[in-house]
């Protein structure tokens, strides 16, 4: 379950982020990652935690403009979780393995950002109606 906990979340986080219309979706993944990019703020690695959050700040801000930008945010969160697993305090101060978790959920939301973040519902839909379209064409 610390695997598959961890990726539930980012697909439920995906599913709820997909009801938001463009560009609301992306400016709202843009402030998520800005936030993230400050959850470790005083968590154990010193300065080193400051330098994280303005660079994690900078993709946010131009992630305003593109999802490639929140997707490589999502990344090097994760490989900052990974640092908190392994030198720092968990991101969950009652939950020693939350930064861990976190490093598996992060990657799932970068892979949907570096594919345009697309509405699942969307996705549904077009599909639904190109089977639809299809059953019609052969008379169906």
């Amino acid at each position: 379950m610390e695997v598959v906990g961890p990726i539930l979340i980012g697909v439920l986080y995906i599913v709820a982020s997909s009801f938001f219309k463009e560009p609301n979706r992306r400016n709202f993944n843009a402030i998520m990652i800005a936030g993230a990019g400050a959850a470790y703020l005083n968590g154990g690695l010193g300065l080193w935690e400051f330098a994280f959050t303005t660079i994690v700040t900078y993709c946010a801000y131009q992630g305003l403009n593109s999802y490639r930008f929140i997707g490589i945010g999502w990344l090097l969160h994760t490989g900052w979780d990974l640092m908190h697993h392994l030198y720092g305090n968990p991101i969950v101060p009652f939950a020693p393995t939350s930064s861990l978790g976190c490093a598996i959920c992060d990657p799932v939301i970068a892979i949907w950002c570096f594919a345009g973040a697309p509405s699942l519902s969307d996705l549904f839909r077009k599909k639904v109606g190109v089977e639809k379209a299809t059953a019609l064409s052969k008379g169906t």
